[in-house]
């Protein structure tokens, strides 16, 4: 069965990403938030190579909508993400939401599909369309958190950046989820960021 892994960054408070997206403003209106928290992905990626790869190193992957879009109510058909003509997952992404849409296929290998039967159900497909690879959830917050108070994760890739954004309005990492007992991996610190690897513990 494949692994279910995750990787998010998240400022020293525990932020994603600001309150209120907009399709201008992935990030937020908190200016400069996904400048701030992704420099390293860009700006230091040489260092990061490992890290880097391992953001992407999914069969499948399964988000909530408003990593798709920061949009709500029923779908822009013309609306297909940031990412271009050419997502950077190239494979099977499993979409949330409660408004359904028929699948997407996109340049590169990857595909759309649009989920509104629940979590369970998405991660159910994303494991039977990955063939053994790693399930990778990929945002944002509030899906990693539901996964997280389901157990469904296996292994949390953590990048932490340096700042403190003090947003008054926001999801946080862990909010909401109770208490998850987590083995410690690893850690890497750089100046940039540093990288904490913890995995489900499992019941003996």
């Amino acid at each position: 069965m494949s692994t279910v892994t995750c990787d998010l960054t998240v400022s020293l408070d525990g932020f994603a990403a600001g309150p209120h997206p907009t399709r201008d403003r992935p990030f937020g209106d908190v200016v400069g938030t996904g400048e701030v928290l992704h420099a390293w992905m860009f700006d230091h990626a040489a260092g990061h190579r490992a890290e880097l790869a391992g953001i992407l190193d999914g069969g499948a992957f399964v988000m909530g909508r408003g990593m798709f879009s920061p949009d709500t109510g029923p779908w822009d058909h013309q609306w297909h993400g940031w990412w271009g003509e050419e997502p950077p997952y190239r494979a099977p992404v499993f979409v949330l939401t409660h408004h359904e849409r028929p699948a997407l296929a996109m340049g590169g290998g990857t595909t759309f599909h649009f989920v509104t039967t629940g979590l369970d159900d998405a991660v159910s497909r994303a494991r039977d369309a990955a063939d053994g690879r790693p399930v990778v959830i990929a945002g944002g917050a509030r899906t990693v958190n539901a996964c997280l108070r389901a157990g469904l994760i296996d292994e949390l890739r953590l990048h932490l950046v340096p700042v403190v954004l003090g947003i008054a309005d926001g999801v946080r990492i862990f909010d909401g989820v109770g208490r998850r007992d987590l083995d410690a991996v690893s850690a890497r610190h750089t100046p940039e960021v540093t990288h904490l690897v913890y995995r489900r513990r499992r019941a003996d």
